[in-house]
Parts: C-alpha cells; sequence; structure tokens
C-alpha cells in the first residue's frame, strides 16, 4: 500500500445546504481524490484529473469548494491553524497529483 499524497482529517465535509461530515477525511492516494466519513465509508471519489477546486471570492480562509462527479462540496480545513493540511495545501497536491497522471509519472517503460 502506498502513502497517501495527502490526507486530512478533521474536515467538515458539507454538500449545500447539507452537512454530511464534521470530522471527515480528504486523500489523494493513487491518482484519487476521496472524500470519507469520520466511521471511513466512502462519500464520493473521482480520479484528480477530473476533480475541480478552489478558493470563491466567498470562503473563508480554511474552506474550499471542490467538485466531484458533478457534486459540489464545501470542504472546511484547519487552515490557519495547521499549514501542512489546510485549503493551500489541499490544492497544491491536488495539482502536483493531476500533473502526474496527465505526464505519465510514475509508470514503468
Amino acid at each position: 500500500m502506498t502513502e497517501p499524497e495527502f490526507t486530512a482529517t478533521g474536515v467538515r465535509i458539507d454538500r449545500w445546504p447539507r452537512s454530511l461530515t464534521r470530522a471527515g477525511e480528504v486523500r489523494i492516494e493513487d491518482g484519487r481524490l476521496s472524500l470519507l466519513t469520520s466511521y471511513g465509508s466512502e462519500i464520493d471519489s473521482a480520479p484528480v484529473a477530473s476533480v475541480r477546486a478552489g478558493r470563491p471570492w466567498f470562503a473563508k480562509p480554511d474552506e474550499t469548494v471542490a467538485t466531484v462527479n458533478g457534486t459540489r462540496y464545501r470542504l472546511t480545513m484547519d487552515g490557519p491553524r495547521d499549514r501542512t493540511k489546510g485549503p493551500g495545501r489541499f490544492l497544491e497536491a491536488l495539482r502536483n497529483a493531476a500533473g502526474k497522471k496527465e505526464s505519465g509519472a510514475g509508470t514503468r517503460r
């Protein structure tokens, strides 16, 4: 089993207008983004190349919005307190993982 490229726990995951979990997990592993509940069951997942994510102008400093399989999720992470798990680190990891998949990095020749 490989080490996840990004993982953040204690993430509040909302699908407007409803909260799905207040202590979920966001994980990028093997070219896939997974949104998990606090119990580890999958809310949604998709290849990183098909995920759209960003920080809209109205978002708080610890929030980001991700569209996974056509569904918009608001992810609230511990950004200001923990720089390794914040929204900026998540967006950076998502871009890096998508770049690896597009360039074919990690494939054996």
